[in-house]
C-alpha cells in the first residue's frame, strides 16, 4: 500500500538560503508515517497506552533538490521490509514531478522499556508488509 499526504512549506522551516533546511524533513518524513499508520489500520495511540511504541532505528535521506517557502509537497509512503519486530518504510517528497528527497526509515516495534518486541496480532497489520 502506497499512501500520499501533502504540506505547504513554511516560511521559518528555511534556512539563510530560502531552502527547507535539512532537518525538517526529519518532520515532513514523520508526519507521512503517522498518516500513513493511521492509513493501514494502525492505532498508534492505542498501542502506546498498551505500552508498546515504534521506534525509528535508522533514517537514511538522500536530498535531490531543494525545496521553497510555500511550495506544495506531497510525500509517499510505502513498507518495503517487514519482519516480526522491525521492518523499512521507504518515503519520497516530490513537488509536482520533481523528486526532492527520498527516504528509508528502519522502525522498530517496542515494549514499555523501550525494548524490541515481537509486534503483537492486533498490531501487525497487512498494510506493514509489502
Amino acid at each position: 500500500m502506497i499512501t500520499e499526504c501533502t504540506l505547504t512549506v513554511r516560511t521559518y522551516e528555511c534556512d539563510s538560503y530560502g531552502h527547507v533546511n535539512n532537518a525538517n524533513y526529519l518532520n515532513y518524513l514523520e508526519y507521512a508515517r503517522y498518516d500513513f499508520l493511521k492509513t493501514v489500520g494502525f492505532d498508534y495511540p492505542a498501542a502506546i497506552k498498551a505500552g508498546y511504541g515504534v521506534y525509528v532505528a535508522r533514517v537514511e535521506i538522500d536530498y535531490k533538490k531543494p525545496a521553497l517557502t510555500d511550495e506544495v509537497l506531497t510525500i509517499r509512503s510505502w513498507p518495503v521490509k517487514k519482519g516480526a519486530v522491525s521492518g523499512i518504510i521507504a518515503q519520497e517528497i516530490k513537488r509536482g514531478g520533481d523528486l526532492i528527497a527520498q527516504a528509508k526509515v528502519t522502525w522498530a516495534f517496542v515494549d514499555s522499556k523501550g525494548q524490541p518486541a515481537k509486534i503483537p496480532p492486533e498490531w501487525d497489520l497487512p498494510g506493514l508488509k509489502p
